[in-house]
C-alpha cells in the first residue's frame, strides 16, 4: 500500500493546528512547517501527533515545497490550518493513492464565511490541487495562492476539504490586507503596473461578479459581504501594486 505524508503550513494557529492535525492522522506522517510562530502552535502540533519542523517564511508555494522535500510519503497532500479532512475525504485519498491512476488530485472546498458554508458567490466547488504523488508535482513561488503543478493527469477527488476560512470579521480585514498586499507583489514581479483608475475598476467588477455572475445574491448577507470584501481586496491590491512603483515622498509639513 503506497503511503502517505500530510503537510501543514502554519504560523501562529494555536486556534487551529490541534484540529487540523487530528483531521489528517489517517496518514502515515503528518509535518507540520511552523513558520516562527510566537504562540503554541508548534508545541499543540506536536502533542497532536505532528512531526514539527520550525523554519523561516520563504512564501507559501517555496514553503511547501519544503514539506514536500521532507515528506517521506509516496504521496503528498497539502493541507491548510484552518482546514480539515473528514472521514469521508480520508477514504477517498486512501482509495486514489491505492488505484494510482493519475499523478495527483485536485479537491473541492467547503468553506465557512463567519456564520455560513457558501454554496456560491465563487466559493463552491473552488477545486484545489492538493494530492500528488511524489516527485510528479511541485508549487509555483507565488506568495499568494500558489498552484501545485503536476507532471501528468489530474484526477478528481469528489469529498470536500472542510474550510474554516474566516470565522470573525477581525479575520475578515487581517486576510483582506495580507492578501491585497501580497497579491500586488505577485503582480508587480509579473511587470505589471497599478493605478487608482485601475484599482476603482478592478474593485467594481469583482464586485459585480462575485454578486451577481456567481451568484453571490443567493447567499444571503453573507454572499454581500463577501462581494464587499472582494472588491475591497481588489482595490487595495491595485493601489498597492501602483505604490511599489511610486517613488517615495515625504509626508507634508502642517499649514
Amino acid at each position: 500500500m503506497p503511503t502517505l505524508t500530510v503537510i501543514i503550513v502554519a504560523r501562529n494557529e494555536r486556534l487551529n493546528i490541534r484540529d487540523c492535525v487530528r483531521s489528517a492522522s489517517f496518514a502515515d506522517e503528518v509535518i507540520v512547517l511552523d513558520s516562527g510562530s510566537t504562540d503554541s502552535t508548534a508545541e499543540l502540533a506536536h502533542e497532536a501527533g505532528a512531526r514539527v519542523v520550525v523554519t523561516d517564511w520563504p512564501g507559501y508555494g517555496p514553503q511547501q515545497n519544503r514539506g514536500i522535500d521532507l515528506a517521506r510519503g509516496d504521496w503528498v497532500f497539502s493541507l491548510d490550518a484552518d482546514e480539515r479532512i473528514d472521514s469521508e475525504l480520508a477514504a477517498a485519498i486512501r482509495a486514489a493513492i491505492a488505484s494510482e491512476q493519475h499523478s495527483g488530485y485536485d479537491v473541492p472546498r467547503r468553506s465557512l464565511f463567519i456564520t455560513r458554508f457558501l454554496r456560491h458567490s465563487g466559493w463552491w466547488p473552488d477545486r484545489t490541487r492538493r494530492l500528488v504523488r511524489r516527485g510528479k508535482g511541485r508549487f509555483s513561488t507565488h506568495e499568494i495562492h500558489a498552484n501545485l503543478e503536476i507532471d501528468g493527469s489530474v484526477g478528481h477527488l469528489q469529498p470536500p476539504l472542510i474550510h474554516y476560512s474566516y470565522r470573525d470579521l477581525t479575520s475578515v480585514l487581517d486576510k483582506m490586507n495580507r492578501y491585497s498586499s501580497g497579491s500586488a507583489r505577485d503582480l508587480a514581479a509579473s511587470g505589471k503596473r497599478g493605478s487608482l483608475t485601475s484599482a476603482i475598476a478592478h474593485g467594481l467588477w469583482a464586485f459585480i461578479r462575485t454578486y451577481i455572475f456567481r451568484l453571490g445574491v443567493l447567499d444571503g448577507a453573507e454572499g454581500f459581504m463577501v462581494a464587499v470584501v472582494n472588491a475591497e481586496t481588489s482595490y487595495y491590491k491595485h493601489l498597492k501594486l501602483a505604490e511599489l512603483h511610486s517613488p517615495r515622498r515625504e509626508p507634508p509639513k502642517p499649514q
